[in-house]
């Protein structure tokens, strides 16, 4: 199938990108990196009448270092941030997590906000930034608001992002003195989607485990230091509060698995 007609529009600056949004209302989409919207598009899932070009919005193509941040604007790929000097240094999870994110070429044209901004659950960008308790900025013609990861992903496919705000940027925490980091995922084939992804934070006085691709957005567990079976029993109930179903590409049960078996691998590499 072939998208249903729409206009097209290509601003200059973030703020005309913002005034476009505000007059298009309900009927606009934003169109970034557009490796999630085509698809899209092309299954007529959505059918907007005007389509917003940010991709070449300086304003929005940048990746620095901002405070204790890692910031991304908008029009960044992920291509620029993978490829960042020191990205390992600077945020440790997603260098480990950018290898398992599709294929290359992918990734030389999506965006690191409009993964964020798709919400896709089992997306790994998404997944990081939960367990880095990192931060989502949106703009709007009414000011800029910025909303935790954790209140920003609400379910399938959606977010605290209103109809007309720009995800503008997304920040990064930069990774703290005496803290590890681990990421892994299991999918059919490299590149396809996650039918498990974790992440974990392993601090000197406790763990963060985050779990993508089960439920239907990503979720987090934070604990003391655990070791041992209470490790395990504490993965092996949230591997149950997650609500695994079964479906096409995997079986509820061994989704559970997957929880267990990654998670604790992924807790013990961060040790």
């Amino acid at each position: 199938m072939k998208p249903q007609a729409f206009d097209y529009a290509r601003p200059d600056s973030a703020e005309e990108a913002v005034s476009m949004l505000a007059q298009a209302g309900d009927d606009a989409r934003i169109l970034a990196g557009g490796q999630s919207l085509m698809a899209v598009l092309n299954l007529r899932l959505a059918q907007p009448s005007v389509l917003i070009d940010i991709s070449r919005v300086p304003d929005l193509n940048y990746v620095r270092v901002d405070g204790k941040h890692l910031a991304i604007g908008a029009a960044a790929t992920q291509g620029s941030v993978e490829w960042r000097p020191g990205l390992k240094n600077e945020v440790p999870l997603l260098a480990q997590a950018f290898p398992h994110i599709s294929h290359f070429q992918i990734r030389n044209r999506g965006t690191v906000c409009g993964s964020v901004a798709h919400a896709d659950p089992s997306a790994e960008l998404p997944l990081a930034l939960l367990a880095l308790e990192g931060e989502v900025v949106l703009r709007s013609g009414r000011g800029r608001r910025v909303v935790a990861a954790a209140d920003f992903f609400q379910g399938m496919l959606m977010t605290a992002r209103a109809q007309d705000e720009l995800v503008e940027e997304v920040r990064y925490p930069l990774a703290q003195a005496g803290v590890r980091y681990a990421f892994d995922e299991f999918s059919g084939r490299h590149g396809d989607f996650a039918v498990c992804a974790v992440a974990a934070v392993v601090k000197p006085d406790g763990i963060r485990l985050a779990v993508g691709g089960v439920s239907d957005r990503p979720v987090v567990r934070a604990w003391p230091r655990l070791d041992g079976a209470d490790l395990d029993a504490a993965i092996n109930d949230f591997a149950w509060e997650l609500g695994a179903k079964d479906d096409h590409h995997a079986s509820a049960k061994f989704r559970r698995q997957l929880v267990r078996h990654l998670g604790r691998a992924a807790i013990d590499k961060a040790q």
